[in-house]
């Protein structure tokens, strides 16, 4: 009854560029086109709910890590340490350094992803006085609207379009991680705890883990350059462990007891996401003439929760940690539903303009 995407693809899935991307996805035989490709916004249903069980389980075990003392309280801020500076630009780094964007609308994809992350992130600057929330706390806000979690997103377009699904979702990365990182940075330099003048922003910026690995990834995908044969292996382990750490993490930072005061900016920042974010991206696809395919994955990609690097980019800037990690909970479960919905919706329109 059930046909894996793995069988279709066969040596397709070698290639996946995202280390911590799961190796099957299964889905219902009867809900496959005669290609073996799903459709219809079922499947999209279940590929969400696929791809974001192990993000909640792992969020969930992390808070109950932490309230049963299992490990001590310095764990935590090592291991935040370790993701921040050595296994999230190890993700970064080899997923860009490994994508394969031949024959694509490598051009138009990533014009309608940089273009629409930049308008949104200047709305929600524009609208911070209008927050009612002091900086460090509107730097989550600000990642919240942005930050996507790029290992869901591989997951799904490979689980509904195979192998030019992967492929696409390497140019949604190439286009998107190194843009929010930098806008990120920015903005940590400018509302964060710790406010940095104009050299110092700059420092900020070249000196930045994740900002470098992005730029060390696409020089090499840019020059044609490989990882060398002898280290790749382990930049790839490394990558892996960024996801199930940095989600432990964001568990553990988890303070259900002060969930009623983060209603307000929960609500805001996903909000800027779920619906803001897809629906200029719908437009400025639109308006460079993307195909269907394409235009859905970006629109999967712009719908995405917030990552768990939010929350590691929270605690090492001067962000408000305990709030993003309250919103990376809240919008990996809104996901569930605010995917399908989102980018179902948006398509089934598409022809009506």
């Amino acid at each position: 009854m059930l046909l894996c995407l793995r069988d279709n693809l066969g040596a397709v899935t070698a290639s996946w560029t995202a280390p911590n991307v799961p190796r099957s996805l299964c889905i219902p035989r009867f809900l496959l086109s005669p290609a073996g490709l799903p459709h219809g916004s079922l499947v999209m249903t279940g590929a969400v709910l696929l791809a974001l069980a192990p993000v909640a389980l792992l969020v969930g075990l992390g808070h109950l890590i932490r309230r049963t003392a299992f490990v001590a309280d310095t764990f935590w801020s090592q291991a935040e340490r370790l993701c921040y500076y050595i296994l999230l630009p190890a993700l970064f780094a080899h997923s860009l350094a490994t994508a394969h964007v031949q024959s694509l609308p490598v051009a138009a994809l990533a014009g309608a992803l940089i273009g629409s992350t930049a308008m949104v992130a200047l709305i929600v600057v524009a609208a911070r006085p209008l927050l009612k929330v002091d900086g460090a706390a509107f730097t989550s806000v600000f990642q919240g609207a942005i930050r996507f979690n790029n290992y869901v997103g591989v997951s799904l377009a490979a689980g509904l379009f195979g192998a030019k699904g992967i492929a696409l979702a390497a140019v949604c990365n190439a286009a998107i991680v190194p843009t929010v990182n930098l806008m990120c940075v920015l903005v940590f330099a400018r509302y964060g705890s710790v406010r940095l003048g104009g050299a110092a922003v700059a420092r900020q910026i070249v000196t930045n883990p994740l900002v470098v690995a992005c730029l060390g990834g696409i020089a090499l995908q840019v020059s044609g350059l490989q990882i060398p044969a002898l280290v790749e292996p382990a930049v790839r382990a490394l990558g892996s462990a960024s996801m199930p750490l940095g989600l432990l993490c964001v568990g553990a930072a988890l303070n259900l007891g002060e969930s009623r005061s983060w209603l307000a900016p929960i609500c805001v920042s996903s909000v800027f996401k779920f619906l803001l974010m897809p629906v200029s991206t719908f437009a400025i696809a639109r308006m460079v003439g993307l195909g269907e395919v394409a235009m859905t994955v970006a629109l999967l990609f712009q719908a995405l929760p917030t990552a768990s690097s939010s929350y590691i980019m929270a605690r090492q800037l001067g962000g408000d940690a305990p709030l993003m990690a309250g919103i990376t909970a809240a919008q990996t479960m809104l996901a569930a539903v605010a995917i399908p919905v989102v980018t179902a919706g948006l398509m089934a329109i598409r022809p009506l303009l």
